[in-house]
């Protein structure tokens, strides 16, 4: 009897709701699909939510309310409502929601992706962009990068041809480059290996998370093991950094890695920021895991459609190659008067970026959205994807890999031109775009000019198949075949 009551309940609750949403829309109600008990609109999300996000916009407009079980969630799918959210309304968009999941893993508040819009955050922003990701001392770490980048380029003339996997050196790249940038050395492979432990936190970030969207169900987290995960993953990340800072400290040095820099400001108190321990970690988190991952999975990206676009490939060798005639290597010098290499760079940041669904946004205060009212405290969520696939914005073919597009397009992805936002833009922008960018083209001219590249199979629509979770990488681990030039 009790079922039936329940099930009665729900199919009233879904009559009433299919109702109101067809006879009951005012001029000002954010258009919304209808949505069901207790999940919401879950069900519509299925296994890449940046998709289906993105083809209901196509019924519903670029601004579209959704429900997340409970929590209602505005998603905006348009480069001009961007715009309005990120410049326009920047100050006011600029906050972020409550997360469990970054209290369970990334040092909750003090993390600076997942901080509140205040004092602590604005001042915690101004010690990266002025002390540890300024272009004087992104500068200052080029031969950090062009080492590792001749690296990896010796382990692949090392294939003798075979196939090699580039997924896996891509990820060592960045995490060894990361990893002495940040913390002074490498740590992988000396027994704390931060690019496995890295990799299995951001699947624990990007897992569905019940509780927070459905409260009362919050104990299907606990039977799952998300909760027990997080929390192990969390006490190794804290026992890593925790060595890492105590070796700092007994050597008493005055390096330029991060941790020195946030020691030093730890100490000198001028900046007006009192920091500890925990602010030090949660600090060093957003640089490590920040600059590694989504490094790796945009050159994985890069190759993947270039091995797919023989012609595009062939384009970027011979440019690489007039640049560097005669020479065995790319430096960050040569990069400038390569047009087609930073095409191919925005082609793949426009039709993969590597959080399509950029992080949440939250609203401080009331605010007018495009003739809707958005209430203070609402979840935000920009589809990156979708203004990346704007065929409005991009064309017909904007489905297609075509870095020619960019070539005559003063569009870049520096916070200004909101059809291209794989860093964001406004107030919580990526910190550290310029360190990943300048390691991302001077990898991947070094791959074109020292190696002629195939594919290990005939390249579909299949190789292009997306992992699950926040940050959207190639599915299958990445293959290819390299020849040595000389």
């Amino acid at each position: 009897m009790i079922m039936i009551f329940l099930l009665w309940v729900i199919f009233f609750y879904t009559i009433l709701s299919f109702t109101k949403h067809v006879t009951g829309k005012k001029s000002n109600t954010i258009p919304s699909p209808l949505r069901l008990p207790v999940i919401g609109n879950l069900h519509q999300l299925g296994r890449h939510p940046h998709r289906s996000l993105c083809y209901l916009s196509h019924r519903y407009g670029p601004v579209m309310l959704v429900h997340f079980g409970v929590v209602p969630v505005l998603i905006i799918s348009s480069a001009e409502v961007a715009r309005d959210v990120l410049k326009t309304h920047d100050r006011v968009f600029a906050s972020r929601p409550k997360s469990k999941v970054y209290e369970k893993v990334l040092y909750g508040d003090l993390h600076i992706g997942s901080a509140p819009y205040g004092e602590y955050w604005r001042k915690t922003r101004s010690v990266f962009v002025t002390h540890l990701l300024s272009n004087k001392l992104v500068q200052s770490f080029r031969d950090v990068r062009q080492e590792e980048v001749n690296l990896l380029m010796e382990k692949i003339r090392k294939s003798n041809s075979l196939p090699v996997n580039l997924s896996e050196l891509f990820s060592r790249l960045t995490n060894d480059v990361v990893s002495r940038v940040a913390l002074g050395k490498k740590y992988g492979g000396t027994g704390i290996d931060l690019k496995e432990l890295t990799e299995r936190l951001l699947r624990l970030a990007g897992a569905f998370t019940v509780g927070t969207f459905v409260p009362w169900l919050a104990w299907i987290d606990w039977i799952r093991g998300l909760d027990r995960q997080r929390a192990k993953t969390k006490k190794e990340f804290d026992e890593i950094y925790e060595k890492v800072i105590q070796d700092h400290e007994d050597k008493d040095g005055h390096g330029t890695d991060f941790v020195d820099v946030l020691l030093a400001i730890q100490r000198d108190k001028s900046i007006g920021l009192e920091i500890n321990r925990m602010h030090i970690k949660a600090i060093i988190v957003d640089a490590f895991v920040g600059g590694t991952d989504s490094s790796s999975t945009l050159l994985e990206w890069e190759m993947t459609e270039l091995l797919r676009h023989p012609n595009c490939l062939k384009r970027l060798q011979e440019e690489v190659r007039t640049v560097c005639k005669d020479r065995s290597s790319v430096s960050e010098d040569d990069i400038k008067d390569m047009k087609y290499l930073n095409a191919v760079l925005k082609e793949t940041l426009r039709l993969h970026p590597s959080i399509p669904l950029m992080v949440p946004h939250e609203t401080i205060e009331d605010v007018n959205l495009r003739g809707y009212h958005i209430p203070a405290g609402t979840m935000v969520m920009i589809n990156a994807w979708a203004i990346g696939r704007e065929a409005a914005t991009w064309g017909p073919d904007a489905e297609s890999f075509r870095p020619e597009r960019h070539l005559n397009s003063s569009a870049d992805f520096r916070g200004q031109d909101f059809e291209l936002i794989p860093f964001g833009a406004g107030r919580r922008m990526c910190p550290g775009m310029s360190f990943a960018v300048v390691l991302n083209e001077l990898a991947l001219a070094n791959l074109m000019l020292g190696f002629d590249w195939e594919s290990t199979k005939d390249q579909t629509e299949t190789d292009v198949a997306e992992s699950t979770g926040a940050m959207i990488r190639p599915m299958l681990p990445l293959y290819a075949i390299a020849t040595p030039t000389t």
